[in-house]
């Protein structure tokens, strides 16, 4: 019972399940209404994207939206196959099956489960904070390469030639020697559908609300644009025979329940998985708690990203055992949930119902439905996600930041995404590594008429050439500490007449031993030399940590409870 009463409640949905009325259902069938019409082809789209049948996206938009709302901290997230993740599965899972193949499913459904138990585990011991460590530049650029990566891979079924490659040139090469071979209805209507979406998009709503149709409604039929590309496509297919003319349907599509499966329960295949799984599972996390925390702020709600690696791993793994391949929540559809009105998780448990019943009566309609609309569908959503605008901004703002953001996309068009992401975290904390070894320290001098300290290179401030007072901005540890060092000591030499240094501490949070054993150091030479050292608003935590050293008792110098005094006592003639 002590266990049962620790876990309750971390179950959300004990708590808003408690507060649910009419309004609220009101409110989340018309936004479950909204974003099933979405994720029908969305979901069909993306599984085929994966290199998995369509129906398997149906599949994988089942029991990943049940799990999430009874375990999601997010009032509206919307979990299902994204594109990014998609991408990563089929990168991952081709190493080991041909697409299109039994074998090829099951091992997508390993990769789920692994994804899911990786999750599930960062949970339980509470590691949502490593997300922090895959910094917005590296997922902008890794997010925008994938884009592009997605979007030429649909360029093939958009033309109806085959094109392989893993990266994309190999992708790009190979479409120009299909050039020759493309089949001009398929491109006609490939391109006639993502003209479409594209407008559809943007345009349609304020056509509708111009015709005197309410926001609401109009916006409704906006979102539906894609289930009418699919509608009129098939429509067409059908009457001109189409097939006949050599274009690609997506053919018979099982009808029926999402299946019962296991993964495979080979440790040799998980030992190549794991890496993969490991990838799939953090860029998923990061983007479900972006699109989470940036919805949530706008209603005054909070999410646990704790919670959400739970929530998550038991989302994958019910895929796994439902015939589903790895999922997260996307952003598209979470948008749309939240502006449709979705107040609780209880509107992904009716998408899910919605998904189920297309599932079981919808998909016999779907087999003269052309891949190239499906081909659009993906290339409309995906290069909404490309941002070449972050490139300007991150030049801009911060030298380093561009690196990364630079390098990342680079390596994940011309590597692969699995190699492009690795490089990229690794290139950012080689920076951040970089950039805590060049901490920045300044020197400092009294405002005239006041107890304030500025920088001398900045304002026009009273100094001692027999003092001078260095402020540190940052903690110190093991990788900054001779960097501390060499500006004590070049501030010595540059000063023949100097008889006081003097470190203020605002911003030092910490002192490591390898920057207490550099300080030492410093502290020895300097009081051979005949100059003493001197530490000011050194913060009680620091102060504490000092204390149980013998540090202070053999500095020559003293420690200040603020910079002022410090100069009152040293060089009071600064004063006056």
């Amino acid at each position: 019972m002590t266990a049962l009463r620790q876990w309750f409640p971390t179950v959300p949905m004990l708590v808003w399940g408690r507060l649910y009325n009419r309004e609220a259902f009101t409110n989340d069938m018309v936004a479950a209404l909204i974003v099933t019409i979405m994720l029908i082809p969305q979901s069909l789209a993306y599984a085929l994207l994966a290199g998995l049948p369509p129906e398997v996206g149906l599949y994988a938009s089942v029991a990943p939206l049940l799990l999430y709302a009874v375990l999601g901290s997010s009032r509206v997230l919307a979990v299902g196959p994204v594109a990014v993740v998609s991408l990563m599965t089929a990168a991952a899972v081709a190493e080991h099956a041909a697409a299109g193949t039994h074998a090829y499913w099951q091992v997508a459904i390993t990769l789920a489960f692994l994804s899911g138990g990786m999750l599930l585990i960062m949970g339980f011991l509470r590691l949502g904070f490593l997300a922090n460590f895959l910094s917005h530049p590296v997922i902008s650029g890794f997010i925008s390469a994938s884009g592009l990566l997605i979007a030429l891979s649909q360029i093939k079924t958009l033309m109806g030639v085959k094109a392989e490659g893993h990266n994309f040139v190999e992708l790009l090469s190979a479409l120009m020697h299909q050039a020759s071979n493309l089949h001009l209805l398929t491109l006609g209507v490939g391109f006639a559908a993502t003209v479409f979406l594209f407008w559809v998009r943007k345009g349609l709503k304020p056509l509708l609300i111009a015709a005197g149709l309410k926001p609401k409604l109009a916006d409704v039929l906006a979102k539906a644009g894609p289930v009418a590309a699919i509608a009129l496509t098939t429509a067409l297919a059908w009457a001109l025979d189409w097939q006949g003319q050599g274009m690609k349907l997506v053919g018979t599509v099982p009808q029926g329940l999402p299946p019962l499966t296991a993964p495979l329960w080979d440790l040799a295949l998980w030992q190549e998985l794991w890496v993969p799984a490991l990838l799939i599972s953090v860029v998923g996390f990061v983007e479900s708690v972006s699109v989470g925390q940036t919805l949530a702020a706008k209603r005054r709600q909070r999410i646990e990203p704790d919670q959400e690696l739970v929530a998550l791993g038991a989302s994958n793994l019910s895929a796994a055992f439902t015939g589903g391949f790895p999922v997260t929540g996307g952003f598209a559809r979470s948008v749309v949930n939240f502006d449709a009105g979705a107040v609780t998780p209880a509107a992904g448990v009716y998408t899910a119902v919605g998904i189920t019943l297309a599932s079981l009566f919808l998909t016999p309609a779907l087999y003269y439905l052309p891949q190239a609309t499906l081909a659009a569908t993906i290339i409309v959503a995906v290069l909404s996600l490309v941002d070449f605008g972050i490139f300007k901004s991150t030049w801009r703002f911060s030298k380093l930041d561009f690196i990364a953001v630079a390098t990342t996309l680079l390596a994940t068009l011309l590597v692969g995404v699995e190699t492009g992401l690795v490089l990229g975290v690794v290139v950012s904390l080689a920076l951040f590594l970089f950039r805590a070894s060049r901490p920045h320290m300044a020197t400092v001098g009294l405002v005239p008429g006041t107890e304030h300290f500025r920088n001398v290179l900045r304002h026009n401030v009273l100094t001692s050439p027999k003092l001078v007072c260095l402020r540190v901005d940052a903690s110190l540890f093991f990788a900054n500490a001779r960097g501390v060092e060499d500006r004590i000591n070049a501030e010595v030499a540059a000063h023949p007449g100097l008889e006081h240094v003097v470190l203020q501490c605002s911003a030092v949070n910490d002192i490591d031993a390898s920057a207490l054993e550099s300080l030492e150091a410093i502290a020895s030479r300097m009081k051979d030399s005949g100059i003493a050292l001197h530490f000011s608003e050194i913060k009680g935590p620091v102060m504490d940590k000092l204390n149980t050293t013998h540090f202070l008792q053999h500095l020559h110098g003293r420690v200040f409870l603020t910079n002022y005094q410090a100069i009152q006592a040293l060089t009071p003639e600064v004063i006056r």
